[in-house]
């Protein structure tokens, strides 16, 4: 990077920390917007798998760069004003895009597309997405987790997202237990051991994909295991504590083993063909 280059992107740096502070304060106060804080990381990450090919490119700055990032500063000013998390988010992955474009060009732009879109991620969803989203998971766990236990011959039952459990005690089906969090915080994961371990969009999209019912299936069983707990040990024990904790953070790394195992199978039993002008492994 030429002098230039450095102190632009120093001062870029230094006027953003007010809305990577506010960034931070979303993925620090709520619980599937946390993983925002290695989003920008792995980004990083992925894009020194490119360094290679950035080595061969020369810059070939794009006609006005800096009008272009001057345009994102004032686009900036205005999200901190209006004190949206999720405008803030936006720019912000729109403000290093077009640094990369006003100071590399098309070529490096195009060379880190992956790495460049990987940064959405970071973006905190807005509340009034992802509420309906909650209730609706909640209602669909609660229904199928009653319906498990009943075929299981479990006296349960269900009052909306509360489970009436035998002796009178009742369970609620918090927003934890529904699965949105390993649901987003899953989903780029699997963007990311897909774009790595796959090399056609097929098969990268159902790799994708299979985060949903993986998600789902995880705080599924989560919940069958604090109904059990909370029948035959203690309610408060069940949904208090460091037994509840762990449970969630098992939930997440079984997720995490199951894309793997995911993409193992299908590489297993949906291999990728051979073209005939690809050298074959001896």
């Amino acid at each position: 990077m030429s002098r230039f280059e450095i102190v632009l992107v120093a001062a870029l740096g230094v006027v953003w920390i007010p809305g990577l502070l506010e960034l931070s304060e979303v993925w620090s106060d709520v619980e599937y917007a946390s993983h925002g804080f290695l989003v920008p990381f792995v980004a990083l990450w992925a894009a020194t798998a490119h360094r290679e090919r950035l080595a061969e490119l020369a810059p070939h700055p794009v006609p006005g760069g800096l009008y272009w990032i001057g345009l994102s500063l004032v686009a900036y000013l205005i999200a901190l004003l209006v004190g949206s998390a999720t405008l803030i988010g936006l720019i912000a992955v729109a403000s290093v895009a077009v640094v990369v474009l006003g100071l590399r060009g098309v070529e490096w732009m195009r060379t880190l597309t992956f790495p460049l879109a990987y940064l959405l991620f970071m973006v905190p969803l807005p509340s009034g997405w992802v509420t309906p989203l909650i209730v609706r998971l909640q209602i669909l766990v609660s229904e199928v987790a009653v319906w498990i236990l009943q075929a299981a011959g479990v006296p349960v039952y269900r009052e909306g997202n509360v489970l009436e459990l035998p002796a009178g005690a009742t369970l609620f089906v918090a927003e934890a237990c529904s699965g949105i969090t390993s649901l987003i915080t899953l989903i780029p994961i699997g963007v990311f051991i897909a774009y790595f371990t796959e090399s056609r969009w097929s098969r990268r999209l159902v790799l994708v994909a299979a985060v949903v019912p993986i998600a789902l299936a995880g705080n599924l069983l989560r919940v069958l295991l604090t109904v059990e707990v909370a029948i035959w040990g203690d309610v408060e024990m069940a949904i208090e504590g460091p037994l509840h904790e762990w449970a969630g953070v098992a939930t997440y790394v079984l997720g995490c083993l199951c894309l793997l195992a995911t993409g193992a199978l299908m590489r297993h039993f949906w291999p990728e063909p051979i073209l005939s002008n690809e050298p074959r492994a001896s």
